[in-house]
Order: structure tokens, then sequence, then C-alpha cells
């Protein structure tokens, strides 16, 4: 009876750890994805910025970047 006890702990054990091993897994692509999001935010609000100070310049039309630039 206590060895039944000791086995399905030791099973509860295992699963725990592949589930937390899967867990840190998704958390680790997670942080990936996140890091790369925040860079493309940053980068998307920078050229807004410039977008805006080029249109806030009083520059000719002719002078300004195009905005696919």
């Amino acid at each position: 009876m206590n060895e039944d006890r000791i086995t399905r702990l030791e099973e509860a054990i295992a699963h725990q750890s592949a589930l937390v091993e899967e867990l840190n897994e998704v958390v680790t692509n997670q942080a990936a994805e996140i890091d790369q999001l925040n860079r493309r935010v940053s980068m998307l609000m920078q050229r807004a910025a410039e977008q805006e100070a080029d249109n806030l310049s009083g520059a000719p039309l002719a002078d300004q970047r195009p905005p696919h630039w």
C-alpha cells in the first residue's frame, strides 16, 4: 500500500515537472514575441512622430518625404 502511494507521488511529480517545462517554453516564447512587438511599436511611433514633424514643418509638399519612406 505504501509503495502504491510513493509510485503515485512519483508519477504526479513527473507529470508536474513536464508541465513546468512546457509552461516555461511558452513563457519564453511569449517574452521573445513581446520584445519583438515592443520594438515594432517603438519603430512605428518614431515613424509617426517623424511624419507629424514633417507635416508641421511647413515645408512645401514637394520637399516632404513620401509616406512610404
